[in-house]
């Protein structure tokens, strides 16, 4: 399947969206920059003329928006998710320090596979459940004595970043074979990441990967007595090792192999072997 990437690979995601006028804002914003993929987590009204009316043009965008009704709905799919907030948690998850390091990162991935930018509710943001549920962070670096934004302008601001990484592809333009898996050398520039076809074992693994992963690990854990209760912190700190590691979706298999092969050596502890 050939098509244009990356942007056809970048997702909008807002969660809990309150005033239905922000949609069609955000949706105007997104256009603006090319982004035409916009996922509502639970939005508490919509359809509504409302959003339509605030989308202008963007009426296109907001009538193919997608509606789930949980985050990972929205993301499961992707390699990299983002979550967009006002400020720095306690979680350990990497952070982006500045939203154009963030920006490359995710055009590289959706080259070849979906990435989401996730967004909270106007008032208090995403939670910190919904925080976890991202691979890393990132804040707008506003002014500090009064770094307010509403959800439509963050979503410009990010959004722009975005164009501007894309721009500075190679060939942004290119279209990419999403389906391609081979090892054989050609002569293509391997420094081009909008022309070159990565292997799907070779790319990062979806968050939904990465979930089974670390359930699979917690489960070991627990289980060889290396943690004896519920211990979310050190959970969180290995999630955020693995998040800055980025292993390939082949390393990731070559771990869960080996704790599989670790837990045949382990006394049943558990029964919620399901991953």
């Amino acid at each position: 399947m050939t098509q244009a990437l990356p942007f056809a690979n970048l997702r909008i995601v807002l969660v809990q969206t309150y005033h239905p006028g922000n949609i069609g804002s955000a949706a105007r914003a997104m256009k603006t920059m090319g982004l035409t993929d916009l996922v509502l987590v639970n939005p508490r009204v919509f359809p509504d003329a409302e959003a339509t009316r605030l989308a202008a043009g963007a009426a296109d965008v907001v009538e193919n928006a997608r509606v789930v009704e949980r985050l990972e709905d929205a993301i499961d799919d992707c390699v990299r998710v983002v979550g967009a907030s006002a400020r720095l948690r306690s979680l350990p998850l990497p952070h982006y320090d500045e939203p154009d390091e963030m920006a490359q990162a995710l055009v590289k991935d959706a080259v070849h596979d979906p990435v989401a930018l996730v967004f909270g509710r106007e008032r208090f943001g995403l939670t910190n459940d919904e925080i976890r549920l991202c691979s890393h962070q990132v804040s707008i670096p506003a002014n500090p004595d009064y770094g307010i934004l509403n959800l439509s302008q963050a979503v410009q601001v990010l959004a722009y970043e975005l164009r501007r990484a894309w721009r500075r592809l190679p060939c942004p333009d290119v279209a990419v074979d999403s389906d391609a898996d081979t090892d054989t050398d050609t002569d293509t520039d391997t420094d081009s990441v909008a022309t070159s076809a990565t292997p799907p074992r070779l790319r990062q693994p979806t968050r939904e990967q990465v979930a089974h992963f670390q359930a699979h690990l917690g489960r070991v854990m627990r289980d060889s007595g290396f943690i004896t209760q519920p211990h979310a912190r050190t959970e969180e700190q290995l999630q955020a090792l693995f998040a800055r590691a980025t292993p390939t979706r082949k390393e990731l298999s070559l771990l869960r192999g080996l704790l599989s092969s670790l837990e045949t050596h382990l006394p049943p502890y558990s029964d919620d072997r399901q991953d």
